[in-house]
């Protein structure tokens, strides 16, 4: 049997079924393969049988074959227990991110090769462009379901060996696709949570692996409004879950989280969606990853998301000696916060992104100071 030319990771989703029938129906020589990546821990609902039967029927449907890998050891090393040291920290990670630097486009693409096959492709939104022997990652045609964000740590060896069928394409599109070709997961709901991990109650399948306790919440200027069941649950800019009610001396206004003290248990909020507690102008980094291999230059302007689906907003971006990044927004920002990327932008270009570790903001300030 010949090797199929494209491996393309059918997840049991509809995206990853449309950009397998797409490139079928180009005359590619194709195989799909389903990713194992979370051991069930009994902590919720995994879908995991479910999306690999759906993979399976997908195939069979299309007249592919598919192949089978479990990357669960890999994923707890490279992503999940990176995930808990974060949240430990008091930090909020990016799990995807890792998971496509680690799983999809490192084991993944491994698994792929040694099958036979020349390279990838996946069911991301988003797009490549070959250029002069160097590649470039472009936001996809459909903005609002962009995930460059989530692929800003790929490099030339990945991009070299990667197809986005769906690059080009408006999910309205994807599902009418879909529907017309009688694919089973034609109407499947969009898989959310964590990635690979699934739906399920975060608070309790977070507090499996951290010591979390009850403790204070507090203003910034340290009156108590309340009591949570662990600082590590929480984010900034947060509204959900902290239940909070009718607070003597303060009006109805709704309550964000604004800072959380780990070492002390402490949880800050604040009133207002745009309270001054949660802006920040500049951020700290650390070693950034460039798609081309080097920033544009040691000092550069461009525009950079600080979450995922955020507007672009203009910066400056300063290269320290070490790779560590300081960056100067062209106004404040709300609720930046450590443990996300910071991914840069030219245009439609990504050029890159880091982990954020700290702002300017004037609680983390507060914060850091006291415990130096």
């Amino acid at each position: 049997m010949t090797a199929p030319r494209t491996i393309v990771g059918v997840s049991g989703g509809v995206d990853s079924s449309v950009a397998a029938l797409l490139l079928r129906d180009a005359g590619e020589p194709l195989a799909g393969l389903f990713m194992q990546n979370w051991a069930d821990d009994g902590s919720g609902d995994c879908r995991a049988e479910d999306d690999r039967r759906d993979a399976v029927a997908v195939c069979g449907r299309l007249g592919v074959p598919i192949h089978f890998r479990d990357f669960s050891g890999e994923y707890w090393n490279g992503v999940f227990q990176h995930f808990v040291d974060e949240y430990a920290a008091g930090r909020t990670p990016n799990p995807d991110v890792l998971c496509n630097r680690e799983i999809k486009f490192k084991h993944f693409l491994d698994a792929a090769r040694d099958l036979g096959a020349e390279r990838i492709a996946t069911g991301h939104y988003a797009r490549i462009s070959h250029v002069g022997g160097r590649h470039r990652l472009l936001r996809a045609a459909d903005r609002s379901k962009d995930q460059s964000y989530f692929l800003h740590q790929l490099g030339q060896a990945q991009l070299a060996a990667t197809v986005f069928p769906l690059g080009h394409t408006l999910k309205v599109d994807v599902r009418r696709i879909a529907a017309n070709a009688a694919l089973p997961t034609a109407a499947k709901k969009d898989s959310t949570g964590i990635c690979f991990i699934g739906e399920r109650d975060f608070r309790e399948f977070l507090g499996r692996y951290l010591p979390a306790q009850p403790g204070e919440i507090r203003t910034p200027d340290g009156r108590a409004v309340g009591t949570h069941p662990g600082v590590y649950f929480f984010t900034l800019g947060q509204r959900e879950g902290l239940q909070i009610g009718g607070v003597r001396g303060f009006d109805a206004a709704p309550w964000y989280v604004v800072g959380k003290d780990v070492a002390t248990n402490v949880l800050y909020v604040d009133q207002g969606v745009d309270s001054p507690w949660l802006q920040s102008q500049t951020l700290r980094s650390g070693i950034a990853h460039w798609i081309e291999g080097a920033p544009p230059a040691r000092r550069f302007a461009c525009s950079a998301q600080t979450r995922y689906r955020q507007q672009d907003e203009p910066c400056e971006v300063d290269v320290g000696d070490d790779g560590r990044l300081s960056v100067r927004f062209a106004r404040p920002q709300r609720a930046v916060t450590p443990g996300q990327s910071v991914v840069f932008y030219d245009g439609d270009v990504c050029l890159g992104g880091a982990v954020i570790d700290g702002t300017d903001a004037a609680l983390e300030h507060r914060l850091r100071e006291r415990a130096a």
